[in-house]
Formats: structure tokens, sequence, C-alpha cells
């Protein structure tokens, strides 16, 4: 489960960033394309892990329940990794560096919350 977890937040990450890059090059400030990737990430992470990660083969059966601790968990996720860009970012940190250092801190975190809580076996 986590190997596939690993993929679905590779794709998401991968989604996440190029948003997040896309809003830097606009000259969005840090905490906004931040905000903005993640929250994108979020959509493609949903889909992704309920497919292929804690629902193969039944999808369809994400109770509300699943789906709001889902949401609430990238929430914190999203919290967590605005928090530590916009801190690394105001000590100078270029907002890149800032954002790849908040990726381990969020993914380990929220992993734990969904396989243990949100997606626990029924």
């Amino acid at each position: 489960m986590l190997a596939r977890y690993l993929v679905a937040s590779a794709c998401a990450l991968a989604s996440d960033m190029l948003v997040f890059l896309m809003l830097d090059h606009l000259g969005a400030p840090p905490v906004i394309a931040a905000f903005g990737g993640y929250l994108f990430g979020m959509g493609v992470h949903w889909v992704i892990s309920v497919r292929f990660v804690f629902l193969p083969g039944d999808a369809d059966s994400a109770t509300h329940a699943q789906r709001v601790g889902f949401v609430l968990s990238s929430l914190l996720g999203m919290a967590m990794t605005m928090g530590i860009v916009g801190a690394l970012s105001s000590v100078g940190t270029s907002p890149a560096i800032a954002k790849l250092a908040s990726i381990p801190v969020s993914f380990f975190t929220i992993y734990a919350i969904r396989k243990y809580g949100i997606f626990a076996a029924r």
C-alpha cells in the first residue's frame, strides 16, 4: 500500500509543483503559490488514492466520512506546507527549495492519518 501511495503522491506532487511553479513564475506570493499548487494536487491525489491505493476496484464505495476526512487531512497538509514555505521563504530560502523541504513532513503525516484513520479497514 505504501508503494501505491508513494506513486499516487508523486503524481499529485508533480501536478502540485507544476501549478506552484507556474503561479510563482506569474508573480504570486510564495504562500499563495503553495496554496494553489496544493489545492490542485489534492484533487489529483483523491482520484488516484481512491482508485488505486485505498479502495482499488471499489472506488465508488468511498463514504461521505472518507471524503470529508480526506479533505480535512489535505487541509492539514496544506497548512503544514504553507507554514513551512512561508517560514523558510521569509528567511531567504527560495520558494522552490522551501516547497521541497515541506514534502516529507506533509507526506508522512498525511499518509499515517489516511492509512490508520480515514481508510482503516472497515
